[in-house]
């Protein structure tokens, strides 16, 4: 018998990689002598890089950059196919958990970092770069980011632009004389799940300005200081990136990879499933067990475990699904060809000892789901 294991992160419990060796000791439990194949999966938000470093046998470096404000940050990124991809989270270097609620102020926070943490994954020698830009502290359209690619962002005196999102309604300029036209030859593939273009009602500033610090002022001064980035990147790059869908992503980040990268903004879980490579590893299967810490519409709808049973469905293989939790519209997950969903509070077992001890709970869970269905082969 051979039995995929393809997991998301059990939020703020287990990773990916730790949930599919808790989930593979139940399946042996049950199963002793099946052939079990991890493969742990995300979609582009925390936990990317570590799921595809798992999955792929890959390897972590890391990066010294500048934080959200500049404070010295170690982020960490992964390098898998014997280096030709790199694994990059934009949150790991210009991320809202780098710095606490009382210092949260998005007109001065900047993505420089995360263009550093870039330019490390290429000196590494990636030909394709795989970006999560999820959990952003930044407003600033990627502009920090260019500054670090070597883009010369100036106002009307000729002088570099400050740090963070305020100071772009000062643009007057972009010049790519320092741009390392190497990155020309790098494929950048961002893992984007909302639809936000960059100003306007739904975008970046107003619709999560005021998650990262902006009061309503802030927020006016944000989307403003964006459309004047946009009019002059249309003008000298020759790239209208105002409203592309995605664009808002990470505060207009994903304006800026478009328009400084040639970046193409991708759904995540496809983007990283594709990467762990579940398609081949699902060859042979006769059952696929995945699951994430809440199981609910949006499982079924661009989450990673979505993506994995629809594969799985497609190629006519039974699905279970493990939760720490089921949520509203858990159901939908039937129509992607999942069986049957079981959570750790199943059979007894109270939240608090799940969440206490979750890699033996989840453990438990899928020794339940195994016994409980006898799987075989459609």
């Amino acid at each position: 018998m051979r039995v995929v294991v393809a997991p998301n992160a059990f939020k703020g419990t287990l990773t990916a990689s730790e949930a599919a060796a808790a989930i593979a000791l139940g399946v042996r439990e049950v199963f002793p002598d099946a052939d079990i194949v991890e493969v742990p999966v995300a979609d582009g938000g925390d936990g990317t890089v570590e799921a595809l470093v798992s999955a792929n046998h890959g390897d972590y470096r890391a990066a010294q950059v500048e934080g959200p404000l500049g404070d010295p940050v170690s982020a960490q990124y992964g390098l898998i196919e014997s280096g030709r991809k790199a694994v990059v989270e934009l949150a790991t270097a210009s991320g809202l958990t780098l710095i606490p609620p009382s210092r949260r102020d998005p007109r001065r926070t900047s993505t420089y970092g995360f263009g550093q943490l870039l330019e490390a994954a290429r000196r590494d020698g990636a030909e394709t770069i795989i970006a999560g830009i999820g959990g952003s502290a930044t407003n600033d359209g990627g502009a920090g980011m260019a500054q670090a690619l070597g883009y010369r962002l100036l106002d009307a005196d000729g002088r570099d632009l400050a740090r963070g999102g305020a100071a772009l309604s000062r643009l007057q300029r972009i010049e790519s004389a320092g741009f390392d036209r190497g990155w020309r030859s790098v494929a950048v593939k961002v893992a984007c799940d909302v639809t936000n273009p960059l100003t306007g009602p739904s975008g970046a500033s107003a619709i999560y300005g005021p998650q990262k610090g902006a009061d309503e002022a802030a927020v006016r001064e944000l989307d403003a200081a964006l459309a004047r980035l946009a009019e002059v990147i249309e003008r000298d790059l020759g790239k209208r990136v105002a409203d592309i869908p995605g664009a808002g992503a990470a505060g207009g980040t994903g304006a800026g990879l478009v328009a400084f990268l040639e970046a193409d903004l991708l759904p995540g879980a496809p983007l990283v499933v594709d990467a762990a490579g579940l398609d081949a590893k699902l060859r042979g299967a006769d059952l696929v067990i995945t699951g994430e810490g809440r199981a609910d519409e949006q499982t079924a709808y661009g989450k990673a475990p979505g993506e994995v049973a629809k594969r799985a469905h497609a190629a006519g293989i039974p699905v279970v699904l493990l939760a720490g939790s089921k949520g509203p519209g858990w159901e939908a997950l039937s129509k992607l060809g999942v069986t049957s969903v079981v959570t750790l509070t199943e059979e007894g077992v109270n939240l608090q000892q799940a969440l206490n001890e979750p890699g033996r709970m989840l453990t438990r869970a899928a020794v339940v789901a195994c016994r409980t269905h006898p799987w075989t082969r459609n």
